[in-house]
C-alpha cells in the first residue's frame, strides 16, 4: 500500500484513473508544517463488469470516461477532506503531530524571558508614584499635636497619601516665613507659603487675613468636621476680607486645640511668706508681690488683664464708656501693673519663674503647664473672673498669589487631602492625647461640651499638678466668662495707642523694651 502526503495528493490537477474529469483544476498547495494528515490510497483493483442502470447514449459513455467505482471513492475522499480543511482549520491542527522537543524548549524559553520581562517592568512601574498618589504638606508647630497623629493618618489614608509634615519651633517663625514671601513676591517651594496647611494662632487670624497671607477653606460649610464644631467657633472662624467676625463670610481656619491664659505661683514661697493664693486678676495688683511677676509682653494680654481687672472685657470697643472711670482708670491701672511686673519677655518669662527670680507667671497654658509640671510646689489657675482664650488652628496659605513653577501644582490650590486631615484632627479619638494632659491644651469638640472621663491606669501615677483645670479644660463657670480676642476696633486701637503714649517709658530697664515692643505692634496695625 503506498502512503502519499495529502499535500502531494492535492497538488495534482486531476485523478490519475479519471483522465479528464478535472481538466481545469487548479493547483492547491497546503503548508506541510500546517498539515501532516495523510491518507492512505488504495491501489485499484480490476472488477468486473457491472450492469449499468444508465440509459444509453448518457455522458457516461461518451469518449474518455471510464466508470471505475475504486476512482470514485477517491474522489469523494478527496472533497470531504478538501471541505474538511476548508470549514474546520482549527481541528486539523489540533490533530497534527507536536513539534520537536528542541524547537519547543526554545519557544518555552523565549516565552518565559518575556514573562519576565514584562514582569520586572510592571514592578518598576508599581514602586513609582506618579499620579496616584496625592500630596499633603503640613507646617506645624511642635509640640502642638501628637506625633502618633502623623503615623494614625498616613495609615487611615493608605498608600495614596504622600504626606509631608514640617514641624516649627514657635508660630512667630510660620508667620514670618509667609510674610516675607509676600513682601518680596516670591515663594520657595520649602518655604511655609508653599505648604498645603499651616499652623497659626487665632489672634493673628484677622492680621493674616488683611495682609492677604491666607486663602478662605473652600467648601468648609459642606463638610462634617465643620458641622461638628460649635456655634462659638463658627462665630470666631468666619471672616470677611477685611479679617472682622462676620457670619456671611468665609471659614478662615480649623481649630485643633485651645487653651487659656493662666496665672502659675510658687506655692512654698506663698507659704513660707503667709500670702494667699491667687485666684483672680486683682491678685497681680497686691503690692506684697511687687516686682515678683512675670509677664508676656502681648499687647492685648497686658492691657487685656488691666481691663479684666477693671470688670471689662478684654474685646472692649471703648475704653471711654465701657470701663467705669473711663480711659484715665485704664491708664492708671496699667501703670501700677508696670510697677508689679519685673519681666514683660514672651521668651524668657518662664526661666525667670522657674530659677526663683519671679514668684509669679502669667502665660498661655501651652507654655505655662508644661514648665509647672517639671517643676514642684507649683499651682496653675485660671482666674475666677475669666481669662481670654487662645487657638491654634490650621490656614490654607494664598500661594496662588504667586506666579511661579518653583511650587508645583500648589499655585493651583491647595491639596484635595486638606478636608481629610481636618476632619480627622476633630475626631473624639483624637481628643484623648489632651484629656490625658499628654498635649496642653484641649480638643475644639469640648469648647461648650462636657469632656469624657479618662479611665485611670492604677499602674501609673503621675505627679498631680494643682490646678483647676481639669482634662485640659477650665470649669464650666469660669469657662463661660472666658473670650476670645477679637480683631480691634478702629476705636480700640486708637485707644491703646494713647494709653502707650501716656506711658512714662523708663530709659533702661525690661518694661521700657516691652512698651516699644507694644508701641511698635500696634503701629504696625494701624498702617493695615
Amino acid at each position: 500500500m503506498e502512503v502519499q502526503p495529502l499535500h502531494l495528493l492535492l497538488a495534482q490537477p486531476h485523478h490519475p484513473r479519471l483522465p479528464g474529469l478535472l481538466p481545469n483544476h487548479p493547483t492547491h498547495y497546503l503548508p506541510t508544517s500546517r498539515l501532516r494528515l495523510r491518507v492512505r490510497l488504495r491501489r485499484p483493483k480490476l472488477l468486473a463488469a457491472v450492469p449499468s442502470r444508465r440509459p444509453p447514449g448518457s455522458q457516461a459513455d461518451a469518449p474518455g470516461w471510464e466508470w471505475a467505482p475504486n476512482a470514485a471513492a477517491a474522489l469523494v475522499l478527496q472533497l470531504a477532506v478538501c471541505s474538511l480543511l476548508f470549514f474546520f482549520p482549527s481541528r486539523a491542527r489540533a490533530h497534527a503531530p507536536p513539534p520537536p522537543a528542541a524547537a519547543a524548549a526554545a519557544v518555552e524559553a523565549t516565552q518565559e524571558e518575556d514573562d519576565q520581562e514584562w514582569e520586572a517592568a510592571l514592578q518598576k512601574w508599581k514602586t513609582k508614584t506618579y499620579a496616584l498618589s496625592v500630596p499633603l504638606r503640613v507646617v506645624a508647630l511642635r509640640g502642638s499635636f501628637p506625633p502618633s497623629w502623623i503615623k494614625d493618618f498616613v495609615k487611615a489614608q493608605g498608600k495614596r497619601i504622600k504626606f509631608s509634615p514640617e514641624l516649627r519651633a514657635n508660630l512667630d517663625g510660620i508667620f514670618s516665613e509667609m510674610s516675607q514671601c509676600m513682601d518680596k513676591g516670591q515663594v520657595k517651594p520649602k518655604s511655609a507659603m508653599a505648604a498645603d496647611i499651616v499652623s497659626i494662632g487665632d489672634s493673628w487670624l484677622g492680621y493674616a487675613i488683611r495682609k492677604g497671607l491666607l486663602e478662605p477653606v473652600r467648601n468648609a460649610e459642606e463638610q462634617d468636621w465643620f458641622r461638628s464644631l460649635s456655634d462659638r467657633w463658627k462665630v470666631h472662624l468666619c471672616r470677611n476680607q477685611n479679617g472682622e467676625a462676620d457670619p456671611n463670610g468665609s471659614v478662615w481656619g480649623v481649630p485643633y486645640r485651645w487653651g487659656t491664659m493662666v496665672i502659675a505661683y510658687k506655692k512654698n514661697k506663698f507659704k513660707r511668706h503667709n500670702l494667699k493664693p491667687i485666684q483672680d486678676w486683682e491678685d497681680l495688683w497686691r503690692p506684697e508681690l511687687a516686682g515678683k511677676i512675670a509677664m508676656v509682653d502681648s499687647p492685648r494680654e497686658v492691657i487685656g488683664a488691666v481691663l479684666k481687672h477693671l470688670g471689662s472685657s478684654y474685646n472692649t470697643v471703648d475704653m471711654e464708656t465701657d470701663v467705669s472711670g473711663g480711659r484715665e482708670a485704664v491708664l492708671k491701672s496699667f501703670t501700677q501693673l508696670q510697677k508689679q511686673v519685673q519681666l514683660f519677655d514672651s521668651m524668657n518669662y518662664l526661666k525667670s519663674f522657674s530659677v526663683g527670680d519671679v514668684w509669679v507667671a502669667v502665660g498661655w497654658s501651652s507654655d505655662v503647664i508644661p514648665a509647672a509640671k517639671r517643676m514642684s510646689n507649683v499651682a496653675v489657675v485660671v482666674p475666677k473672673s475669666g481669662s481670654s482664650l487662645w487657638a491654634d488652628l490650621w490656614v490654607v496659605p494664598c500661594a496662588s498669589r504667586f506666579q511661579t513653577d518653583q511650587i508645583g501644582g500648589r499655585t493651583r490650590g491647595p491639596s484635595p487631602l486638606i478636608h481629610q486631615w481636618f476632619d480627622f484632627c476633630l475626631q473624639s479619638a483624637r481628643s484623648l492625647p489632651f484629656r490625658q494632659d499628654i498635649i496642653p491644651g484641649a480638643s475644639p469638640l469640648y469648647l461648650e461640651n462636657p469632656v469624657p472621663e479618662v479611665p485611670q491606669d492604677k499602674n501609673k501615677r503621675k505627679p498631680k499638678l494643682d490646678t483647676n483645670i481639669v482634662r485640659g479644660v477650665p470649669p464650666p463657670e469660669i469657662l463661660e466668662k472666658c473670650e476670645f480676642l477679637e480683631p480691634l476696633s478702629g476705636k480700640a486701637l486708637e485707644d491703646y495707642q494713647w494709653l502707650v503714649s501716656r506711658m512714662q517709658r523708663p530709659r533702661l530697664g525690661l518694661f521700657g523694651n516691652a512698651l516699644q515692643k507694644i508701641s511698635s505692634v500696634l503701629d504696625l496695625k494701624s498702617r493695615l
